[in-house]
């Protein structure tokens, strides 16, 4: 068995991703629905992903929980909700009691977009991650090389929450600059309540680039910073199809892991994620 560990959809007609702008990501801005996903993942021996929030909407998360609860492929979701939000206990409790709401399994917020480096230090995000806490989730982080310190200092402050990161934390690999980011993702996995995920790799390195050699330095940084029990696999499709396909995607992670031990690899591809987000 298999889980990928990160995955999104969306449909155009219901609401725009206001993200997706400029001819590089052209290819994008169309549906795509979990029908297309699902060919795909079985052919990869997917049986079971994470459904990850892509817009700052509220009305997106409960979606996708009724997403979740017609079927069966989808065994968690991320989620978005304003933390700041002074009822955010409560908003959590409604979400978890909706259609769906017993896969809701963590939170996640774009703060890769947020100007301000140290926005999870702040006293109401805190109390929002907080309350992320009690109610049993956990938190997804997706942010840029730079905003790293501020991660390591909200799991510091916030040992009763785990903290999952997206992508490895965006490394700089079309640049080659690996040095500040392997810094920063090694503190953060210093501490035990941190997770990270092996996913979005392809699309942070340069159109030619992308080989397993282009790669490996940077996934044999947090194999060995977290290690195989604290990382989990995702394909962050469909983003990835601006590089790869699924079914490359995956392949090619199967590829740079290929150095570890059968309980290991169970561990990356389906163990870490299913324990972490309580699949």
């Amino acid at each position: 068995m298999t889980v990928d560990a990160h995955h999104h959809v969306w449909d155009l007609a219901v609401r725009d991703q206001d993200w997706i702008r400029g001819a590089e990501l052209a290819p994008l801005r169309r549906n795509f629905t979990l029908a297309d996903l699902e060919p795909e993942a079985r052919a990869a021996g997917v049986d079971r992903t994470v459904l990850v929030q892509t817009v700052t909407v509220a009305e997106e998360t409960p979606e996708f929980l009724a997403l979740a609860a017609r079927h069966d492929l989808i065994a968690g979701v991320v989620g978005w909700t304003d933390l700041t939000r002074p009822d955010i206990a409560d908003e959590l409790a409604r979400l978890r009691a909706l259609p769906g709401g017993t896969r809701l399994k963590g939170v996640r917020h774009q703060v890769q977009s947020e100007p301000d480096p140290a926005w999870l230090l702040r006293p109401d995000v805190r109390r929002g991650l907080a309350a992320v806490a009690d109610a049993g989730l956990v938190y997804d982080l997706v942010v840029l090389p730079h905003q790293l310190p501020a991660c390591a200092a909200a799991a510091r402050a916030l040992p009763q929450l785990t903290f999952v990161l997206d992508h490895l934390g965006k490394p700089p690999i079309a640049s080659g600059d690996l040095a500040p980011w392997a810094a920063g993702l090694r503190a953060l996995a210093a501490l035990p309540n941190t997770v990270a995920k092996l996913s979005g790799l392809v699309t942070e390195a340069a159109p030619g680039a992308r080989s397993p050699a282009d790669l490996r330095p940077y996934t044999d940084t947090a194999l060995d910073a977290f290690g195989p029990g604290r990382l989990m696999a995702g394909s962050d499709w469909p983003v990835c199809t601006l590089a790869m396909s699924y079914t490359e995607v995956h392949a090619l992670t199967a590829e740079l892991t290929a150095g570890l031990g059968e309980a290991e690899r169970a561990e990356l591809f389906e163990g870490t994620a299913a324990r972490v987000y309580d699949l």
